[in-house]
């Protein structure tokens, strides 16, 4: 067994790294629009997509967010945003392999089309029922309510980046009917349908990248990923960590661990095993 002990930032990472080689992704770079909804997960998302193309270049994760929860002394706007916007880029939108600098969902929402990605980042995460939620904080629905349009008009491909450090043990239905109740205050609640990925799919899709196979023919990480978290885990660098155990060893735990340790991320492997 092998444990992985990652800070929320080196999670946001592996999940950018793995969506980087997503087939639906890559089919949408080739013929069609990838859309990725400014956030901080989709930060990392946004970096590797774009590298992946060569594109990466004038790209910052810097301010790459709309809404974001701040200390309660720190000032945003109504609608949860910083008060000055005027070094926010706008989310990265990329047409047949090609970034279009500047524009957001908002300008290609009405032509957007079956096998075209939207990436839109999530708040919380329930994982017994594997469902993710958005917070919402315009009056309108915000960039979710946007997205929506296309996956339910026109089946657009909706994928939902989310870290486990986001984990929420409820029914997000019924937190989202307290919430967005009549007299409630502060921001609305949206449990979304889409493709939820986290830390686990990104070791999954990863290992397909890899394609490690053991001596008995098996993939060396998919006989049986296995995620323990727990909110007193935490790096070595003090921030929180989320933990992993995985079964398996060999070319891509090598991999994985190799490519952390270049980018001095928090990602340490211990054995269970003595010797």
């Amino acid at each position: 067994m092998k444990q992985f002990v990652l800070s929320p930032a080196a999670g946001k990472r592996l999940i950018g790294k793995a969506l980087a080689s997503h087939p639906a992704i890559q089919a949408a770079l080739d013929s069609g629009t990838v859309a990725i909804i400014a956030g901080t997960t989709n930060g990392y998302a946004a970096e590797e997509i774009l590298a992946k193309i060569d594109q990466a270049e004038g790209f910052s994760r810097q301010r790459f967010f709309r809404g974001i929860t701040l200390p309660p002394w720190m000032p945003t706007t109504e609608v949860g945003m910083l008060p000055d916007q005027s070094d926010f880029p706008g989310d990265v939108i990329i047409t047949k392999g090609v970034w279009q600098k500047g524009k957001t969902i908002l300008n290609v929402v009405d032509s957007l089309k079956e096998g075209d990605v939207i990436l839109k980042g999530a708040n919380a995460l329930d994982p017994s029922r594997w469902q993710a939620a958005v917070l919402i904080g315009h009056p309108k629905g915000g960039t979710i309510a946007l997205a929506l349009q296309t996956v339910v008009g026109r089946r657009v491909h909706l994928i939902l980046p989310v870290g486990l450090e986001k984990r929420v043990f409820g029914d997000l239905g019924k937190i989202a009917l307290r919430m967005n109740a009549p007299g409630a205050k502060g921001p609305r609640f949206l449990p979304v349908a889409g493709e939820v990925f986290t830390e686990i799919e990104a070791i999954s899709q990863l290992d397909r990248s890899f394609g490690g196979i053991d001596r008995r023919g098996r993939s060396l990480w998919r006989r049986g990923v296995h995620m323990a978290c727990s909110q007193r885990e935490r790096g070595r660098d003090g921030s929180g960590g989320e933990a992993a155990e995985g079964g398996g060893s060999g070319a891509g735990v090598r991999a994985v661990r190799r490519w952390f340790w270049e980018r001095k991320q928090i990602c340490y492997f211990t054995s269970t095993k003595k010797g």
